[in-house]
């Protein structure tokens, strides 16, 4: 006993000593997020309203559209997908929480054991008597019926960083699925548009293919009366033709979209319910940009790029609590015997421990400086993520107010051109069945015409789309 006594002096002197040499650890590389954005979206404006605030069933009017993102937002498999990374973190905070609890198990055992009689166990054993009249069994069997528990005790809140951190992670996998959210309402939407465009166009197209006959069979008639040539007849006959090929090419971009459309919803090819037929009326959203601050409350993106900092900074000083000792506290109680008919016989059978220990790295730290400088390295990406996250939040709306702005010019514009070139076909062919004009005029004419009736078609949906762009870029959708 004395003996024992005397040792205390030497182990609290070691667990000095390590603590000592564990403290010489690499110092944490300081990271600080700069977060400000500029104060206006390029016009100064002092206008809190945002559109963002908006949900998604308010900011969308079209039922039909309405109908298919709710169906989205219940089938999609992406957004199932991230729903289950959220079960996943979740799972993982239990585990981390479950570190810092002590570990409590009951072990059951049976063991035979046979020494050699001419050592020093085995001739103890055959003169010790267990009791009068009864020698120590050879061989030896042992029967162990014990709980025991084992725990480390977080002195340095590695294990409670670890768990905040994996809570942070969490939490930004919830960001995460909003984010998706909102992105995939942005992308049924905009295939939505692109699908009435679509429709739109291949109207204009068919259209256009009745007014190209017509003026087919009057150069053929001009032809029989000597008035026009087979060459013009070979040119009408041509651009009928070409813009046949464009109807089937439109009808095919039609199918590619419906089923994009059938795939964000999670479904197999069925027709998309819609109404095309007042496409080139249809009014963008009224944009509400508020101020660029507002960015940062309401991103998921850049929420999720800020819990990932989070997350990654309480890495790095469980990483380096790694140079620190560790306190570590084993206990057992229980029955021990080597028959069976003795193990519940108590006191004698009872064995209990309690232990104590203090481990820390010495030498070969070389494994836990790399972690530790892996750590710090992945903080920094982590917080370049988070800049970088901040900036183009700030750069994609600025391009999407600009886009706005320059489109409403372009659209007004393109709407003169295409009543000009409407009139200028009645024109041509007035002309041309007065013989004051030729064939390739009528031709030219009724290609503008064409085309800037397609363009027109373009920059409408374009301008919804900037809209939709501009509420997702805002942070809309996911609330």
């Amino acid at each position: 006993m004395k003996n024992k006594i005397k040792l205390y002096p030497f182990l609290i002197a070691l667990g000095i000593g390590l603590v000592v040499v564990s403290c010489k650890t690499p110092a944490i590389t300081p990271t600080k997020a700069t977060a400000a954005v500029p104060e206006s979206f390029g016009v100064a404006s002092t206008d809190t309203t945002n559109m963002s605030t908006l949900p998604w069933k308010t900011f969308f009017k079209d039922p039909n559209l309405v109908a298919l993102i709710d169906t989205a937002l219940q089938n999609n498999q992406e957004l199932k997908i991230t729903l289950q990374e959220i079960e996943i973190a979740k799972n993982d905070i239990r585990v981390r929480k479950g570190a810092l609890l002590p570990t409590v198990g009951v072990r059951a055992g049976a063991g035979v054991e046979k020494v050699g009689r001419y050592t020093s166990q085995g001739a103890g054993d055959a003169t010790t008597e267990i009791m009068p009249g009864t020698e120590m069994p050879d061989p030896l069997t042992d029967f162990t019926l014990a709980a025991y528990a084992n725990w480390e005790v977080d002195i340095w809140k590695k294990l409670r960083n670890a768990k905040k951190a994996a809570i942070s992670r969490y939490l930004s996998t919830i960001e995460g699925k909003n984010f998706v959210t909102t992105n995939l309402i942005t992308e049924v939407a905009n295939s939505y548009y692109e699908l009435l465009a679509l429709d739109s166009q291949l109207e204009i197209i068919r259209q256009n293919i009745k007014l190209q006959n017509n003026a087919l069979d009057i150069v053929k008639i001009q032809k029989q009366a000597a008035r026009s040539t087979e060459l013009a007849v070979q040119k009408f006959q041509a651009e009928v033709l070409s813009s046949q090929s464009m109807e089937f090419e439109t009808l095919q971009k039609i199918k590619e979209t419906e089923n994009r459309i059938n795939f964000l919803l999670g479904r197999y090819p069925q027709e998309i319910k819609r109404d095309s037929a007042a496409f080139l009326k249809l009014l963008p959203a009224e944009v509400k940009s508020g101020i660029p601050s507002q960015l940062l409350a309401n991103r998921p993106d850049i929420k999720q790029a800020e819990l990932e900092l989070a997350a990654a900074k309480l890495d790095v000083k469980v990483a380096r609590a790694e140079f620190y000792p560790t306190l570590g506290i084993s206990a057992s109680y229980g029955l021990q015997a080597f028959k069976t008919s003795y193990l519940f016989r108590t006191p004698e059978s009872i064995l209990y421990s309690l232990a104590g220990d203090i481990a820390a790295p010495l030498i070969n730290r070389n494994a836990i400086k790399a972690e530790f400088a892996s750590a710090n390295s992945r903080q920094l990406q982590a917080l370049y993520n988070y800049e970088r996250t901040v900036l183009n939040a700030y750069l994609e709306v600025s391009t999407q107010l600009s886009n706005i702005s320059n489109l409403d010019k372009s659209y007004a514009l393109k709407s003169q051109q295409v009543d000009a070139l409407n009139k200028s076909i009645d024109a041509a062919n007035d002309l041309f069945k007065s013989a004051r004009a030729d064939y390739f005029e009528v031709l030219m004419t009724q290609r503008d015409a064409l085309e800037s009736k397609l363009e027109l078609i373009d920059t409408k949906k374009a301008q919804l789309n900037a809209a939709i762009h501009v509420y997702r870029d805002l942070g809309g959708g996911w609330k």
